[in-house]
């Protein structure tokens, strides 16, 4: 279904898009949020393992930005994961403000484990889409994003 919406031709389309694109995007978030939940672990948290266990160590800060958060949440995030022992903290002693992340064993082993499993669902749930339709979707997605992105 489609917007009620009886204005210009243009924001019809505009509107019936952004509904197709929402509805798609929460429908995929939930059905991958639901697979996570079994192993007791947010979208947000598994961001944080997924970026940790393909870049290495850093700064909170980086991470927040590689993730598209606020520093607050991603605090928030890197709190509960800690709490669990997947990740740890490590201070600068010259800059306190300064926090590197890490995985501890715990964390890779989870997310070596996790990660492969969660891409397959990524693959299959895009299986409806041919290769060709995929990528053309991503770089719609990525000139919606860049042109869409704040200053």
């Amino acid at each position: 279904m489609g917007t009620h919406h009886a204005g210009r031709p243009e924001e019809v389309l505009a509107l019936d898009t952004y509904i197709k694109l929402a509805r798609a995007t929460d429908t995929l978030y939930h059905k991958f949020a639901r697979s996570l939940k079994e192993r007791g672990l947010s979208t947000s948290q598994l961001g944080v393992l997924e970026l940790l266990h393909h870049m290495g160590p850093m700064c909170q800060r980086a991470a927040a930005e590689k993730l598209l958060q606020s520093g607050g949440n991603v605090t928030t995030v890197v709190d509960n994961l800690e709490q669990r022992g997947l990740v740890r903290r490590e201070r600068q002693t010259d800059d306190r403000r300064f926090i590197t992340l890490h995985l501890t064993d715990e964390g890779r082993a989870l997310i070596t484990d996790l990660f492969p499993k969660h891409a397959g669902v990524i693959t299959q749930s895009l299986a409806c889409l041919t290769p060709a339709e995929q990528h053309m979707l991503g770089e719609l997605c990525r000139k919606l994003g860049k042109a869409n992105a704040a200053p």
